[in-house]
């Protein structure tokens, strides 16, 4: 019989070569969350090209709360935070992306944020006040929030930062599609939940480099951008009772 205890929350970190940013990311999320609750990291490498893999099975003997996935093929970003949240047994789940860039010291801070919030909040967003990318990157941002928040007011000011807070049921009854993960405040709205927006740090990078670029985001964010807007034009929810 497993005797070991279910965590309170789980982080769900998606990866796809970065592997010198694995210790140094893994051991932040120890120090932020040792000293709080009882976690777990679930790292899902998406097939990675170099020694990430190789990275987390090493550090994994190391780390007790280490979990780790991978891909047989690669899928992107949403799918890998996807199979990380089914794989997770927290019932609350912090995401982070894999470069290092989010600071894990803000977990607690969205924690607090979900103690002192009613019940229909179900997921807490990091708003990257001081982006620390290039200037090309934060225009490209800013035009990219602007236009989604124009076509979906989801009053929400950075749905890119990957540093979040959500309950895991209330995730996977979402609608799934590829690049999800940039619209989470929207479809939880569409579901009928609350959403809030938590000022965060923001680093830039120290190691290895960005995997999207500008143009290819921008063409693959519009057609998104649609058929979001689709599904929220299309939603309709309701209270129920028992009888």
């Amino acid at each position: 019989m497993n005797s070991t205890p279910i965590p309170e929350l789980s982080v769900v970190v998606p990866v796809f070569d970065e592997c010198d940013n694995i210790a140094p990311l893994v051991h932040e999320i120890v120090a932020a969350l040792r000293p709080r609750l009882a976690f777990e990291i679930v790292y899902v490498d998406d097939h990675s090209s170099d020694d990430s893999l190789r990275r987390l099975l090493e550090l994994k003997d190391r780390v007790p709360e280490l979990r780790v996935l991978a891909h047989d093929l690669r899928s992107g970003q949403s799918t890998a935070i996807r199979t990380g949240v089914r794989a997770a047994r927290a019932a609350w789940i912090a995401t982070l992306d894999g470069d290092g860039q989010n600071d894990p010291a803000d977990i607690p801070k969205l924690l607090d944020a979900r103690g002192q919030a009613g019940p229909s909040v179900k997921l807490f967003a990091g708003w990257r006040v001081d982006r620390q990318d290039s200037a090309s990157k934060r225009w490209a941002s800013r035009w990219a929030n602007a236009v989604r928040a124009r076509m979906l007011r989801d009053d929400t000011p950075d749905t890119g930062c990957g540093i979040k807070l959500f309950e895991r049921q209330a995730y996977l009854d979402l609608p799934y599609f590829d690049h999800m993960h940039r619209y989470l405040p929207a479809l939880m709205q569409r579901a009928g939940w609350s959403t809030v927006s938590i000022p965060v740090s923001h680093r830039g990078r120290s190691t290895g480099v960005s995997k999207y670029n500008n143009l290819g985001r921008a063409w693959v964010g519009i057609g998104d951008l649609r058929g979001v807007a689709w599904l929220i034009r299309r939603s309709k929810n309701t209270g129920t009772r028992e009888y």
